[in-house]
């Protein structure tokens, strides 16, 4: 993907000189909460940072000592570095495309953290991986996911990196729009449109210059890779169809393919000529 390496986004929000939460980063209790949470989709994510992050009030008023966030400035490497400036290009990217398209789209904000941080869904983990929380309108990713993409999942490439920003943006499209707390729709099917939304944006960066070549087989890999029945074999050897929340391999590269092909159309959002 083409884009700034010296690029800076006033919607982005650096947390990663700050202390872990208290009892974030992997821990128990809060590690296993959010981890079977996450299992239903992102309603469950949000219900499982909730409890976490009421439990983390609650070690607030009876442990011994109070955490408190740092402001020192985060110790990074050129190759982090790197990835935070494309993330922060990405982000405004993908969000100047949606305000082209639809009038009135108020931009959300990313926060880049490490192991844990607080947000208004409770308390945000490296465990959950990257996602949208509707109550403060923010996005939240810590970097370290991006090797979990690349070595667990099998999807490397700055345009797989790329994808997952779009998708998590496109819940902050479809919560604009009033499609992200309908109740009549399950988890698979508001998951599979954020990947349409999200093939969406690539449709217009690929119009505006931004892709070169391998760039769509890197996100149709990265949408293969973390279908759910995909992850499912892979973990654990066998599939469970009831227990779906994202769609198959192949519902997410169709959905997101969809997208590329056929814009936000194709995706059932409609947006100005």
């Amino acid at each position: 993907m083409r884009w700034d390496r010296n690029y800076s986004s006033s919607e982005v929000e650096d947390r990663r000189g700050e202390d872990p939460v208290a009892g974030g980063g992997g821990g128990v209790p809060l590690f296993g909460i959010l981890r079977f949470f996450s299992m239903f989709g992102w309603k469950g994510t949000l219900v499982g940072l909730v409890i976490a992050g009421a439990l983390f009030v609650g070690s607030q008023f009876t442990g011994s000592s109070h955490h408190h966030l740092a402001s020192r400035p985060a110790a990074t490497s050129p190759q982090e570095d790197e990835l935070f400036h494309f993330v922060q290009y990405v982000f405004d990217d993908v969000q100047t495309s949606w305000r082209t398209r639809l009038p009135g789209y108020k931009d959300a904000r990313l926060v880049v953290f490490r192991n844990s941080t607080h947000s208004a869904c409770g308390v945000a983990t490296e465990a959950v991986g990257p996602f949208y929380c509707p109550r403060d309108r923010e996005v939240y990713i810590d970097l370290g996911f991006y090797d979990e993409l690349r070595r667990r999942f099998g999807a490397p490439g700055d345009f797989a990196q790329a994808y997952v920003i779009a998708h998590e943006i496109g819940h902050s499209v479809q919560d604009q729009l009033g499609l992200l707390h309908d109740q009549r729709r399950d988890s698979v099917k508001i998951e599979l449109q954020a990947d349409c939304l999200a093939g969406a944006w690539a449709q217009d960066a690929e119009r505006r210059g931004e892709l070169e070549p391998g760039d769509l087989s890197e996100a149709l890999n990265a949408a293969t890779q973390i279908g759910d029945d995909m992850i499912q074999r892979r973990e654990q050897g066998y599939v469970q169809p009831e227990t779906f929340t994202h769609g198959t391999s192949q519902q997410r590269r169709e959905s997101f393919q969809a997208g590329h092909d056929g814009g936000p159309a194709a995706c059932g959002v409609k947006v100005a000529q």
